[in-house]
């Protein structure tokens, strides 16, 4: 393990052996990171797998980065198993791409092509003013389902909250995912065959899981000091499932929602759908005991996989001096009578009013019962074999210049974009995702309540049965994917792509000759290795 610790105003690494994660002194210095894409034999909960990951473990290794530095990240294509996709490509979800880099955004298609076997591409990240808690993953189809994810943390040696915890390093992360124990080609292949998302096996809380019938796994451990405050950082790596996260015997403070410093926010559950991340500060103001910190999930019917049990995902919250073994009392979903977050009432720290919109644009979310269909506005999104940024580096700038499949909305520079999802009879909220940027949250699913003077910025929202407002700014041009983080869905078409001020993208974005040279080298493989 590492730890992080302050020193003299500085942020600093003491490195493990393995070298998992990098991580300098504050200031603008480069962070390289080297991620060995490889499969792995794996068994996060109990049955082991083929899979694919990051320098072989999952999660993978944690970017640990401080506010100001540039990120290089170089990412090496070793993947050999064929039951998986052999391309791969990586997005950093909430990080926001300046748009003079945006060839270094990672999705495939739409800024890149994918990265071959036994080939390499480097990302290159300036960081600037952001941080918070982020994430890395495969965008290439389902591929993360198979294990690559990773968390990705920018701190801030200036924190305004940094008064409220005491400790803030690797151990505070937490990670939670949903998991498969089959390779993703064959279930995607049942998917688009009945319309039907696959139910995961297990869920997965810092890389550790159980299932009905499995061997019994190990808790993970999360240790704490009596006395101490700690800042969690929650991240939902899932393809899927939406869990909720509490402490038996303690509260949760949230001061930190998709890389925005909220007013802190106490409550005792918080759900956090796929794709989004919350930083809570936890007291260990307990007696010295093991204290359950559930994690419990929903994503499909467990009839069909028996496997499921969402109330074995889970950690022991450990107080130094307790005894090592399980706390004594029941395994729950968490506080029956607990108070759970809803979203419509978290503020940013530094309020900043929704400006007025200049474009309205209302999305329609619908599925063809029965098959792997989903449409946005009547259409389903599916990727172009030329990439959207080409075609406007070359370009582009009209609707016509698109397939209707492509789902492109040319947008004004320096123009405010407001998105209606109306409400809608779906199940499952969709947690909608937008690459390079964020936005308010003017209406959120949770409430009826509009807020245009002090909303939640954030980049993934729930969108369901109460109808969602958000707004957001075309300062950066480029294309920038707006999509379901149900990777299932956003396969089968629930996907957007949002072209801000394409002349921008002409006069600003200048690719290197190693993103030149992907498409081509993509495109002469054969289809097994794409």
């Amino acid at each position: 393990m590492q730890s992080l610790v302050w020193a003299t105003g500085l942020l600093s690494l003491f490195h493990s052996a393995s070298g998992a994660a990098v991580i300098s002194s504050r200031g603008d210095e480069t962070v390289p990171i080297t991620l060995d894409i490889v499969n792995a034999q794996l068994a996060p909960d109990g049955f082991t797998r083929s899979t694919i990951v990051a320098n072989g473990t999952y999660p993978g290794p944690p970017i640990l980065v401080t506010k100001g530095q540039t990120l290089v990240v170089t990412v090496n294509n070793q993947l050999t198993d064929s039951s998986m996709r052999r391309s791969t490509s990586l997005d950093f979800d909430g990080i926001f791409i300046d748009a003079d880099d945006t060839f270094n955004e990672g999705t495939p298609f739409v800024t890149t092509c994918p990265i071959g076997p036994n080939a390499s591409y480097t990302y290159t990240l300036p960081l600037g003013e952001q941080t918070g808690t982020f994430w890395y993953h495969s965008q290439l189809s389902v591929q993360y389902v198979d294990g690559l994810r990773g968390a990705i943390v920018i701190y801030d040696p200036e924190d305004p909250h940094a008064e409220l915890y005491d400790v803030d390093d690797e151990s505070t992360i937490i990670q939670v995912g949903d998991w498969w124990q089959n390779s993703t080609l064959p279930m995607l292949a049942g998917y688009e065959a009945t319309g039907i998302v696959p139910v995961s096996d297990s869920g997965t809380f810092n890389g550790v899981g159980r299932y009905n019938g499995g061997p019994e796994v190990p808790w993970p451990v999360v240790n704490v000091v009596q006395g101490k405050r700690y800042r969690f950082r929650i991240i939902n790596q899932s393809a899927r499932n939406v869990f909720t996260m509490s402490i038996d015997n303690h509260n949760l403070t949230i001061i930190e929602t998709d890389g925005v410093s909220t007013v802190p926010h106490t409550v005792d559950l918080v759900e956090v759908l796929a794709g989004q991340r919350y930083s809570v500060v936890v007291a260990a103001d307990q007696a010295v005991d093991n204290y359950w910190f559930n994690a419990p999930f929903v994503g499909g019917s467990p009839a069909r996989n028996l496997h499921q049990n969402a109330t074995l995902t889970r950690a022991i919250l450990r107080y130094e001096g307790a005894p090592e073994e399980d706390p004594t009392t029941p395994l729950t979903s968490g506080p029956a009578d607990g108070v759970a977050l809803v979203e419509a009432d978290l503020r940013p720290l530094i309020p900043e009013p929704a400006p007025v919109p200049d474009v309205n644009i209302t999305l329609d979310l619908v599925v063809t019962a029965g098959k792997a269909i989903w449409n946005v506005n009547n259409v389903s999104y599916l990727p172009p074999q030329t990439p959207t940024l080409v075609k406007v580096l070359d370009g582009a700038s009209a609707a016509g210049d698109f397939n209707i499949t492509e789902n492109t909305f040319i947008l004004p520079p320096n123009a405010t974009i407001q998105v209606d999802f109306p409400p809608n009879d779906d199940d499952e909220a969709h947690p909608f995702h937008m690459h390079g940027m964020n936005f308010w949250v003017v209406k959120s699913n949770s409430s009826d309540a509009v807020n245009t003077e002090d909303p939640i910025r954030r980049d993934v929202v729930g969108v369901g049965a109460a109808g969602t407002t958000l707004r957001f700014r075309t300062d950066k041009p480029g294309p920038w994917f707006f999509h379901c983080h149900i990777f299932w869905h956003m396969q089968a078409g629930l996907a957007t792509v949002m072209l801000a001020d394409p002349e921008g993208v002409r006069d600003d974005v200048h690719p290197t000759e190693e993103w030149l040279d992907l498409c081509p080298a993509y495109n002469a493989l054969p289809a097994e290795l794409q």
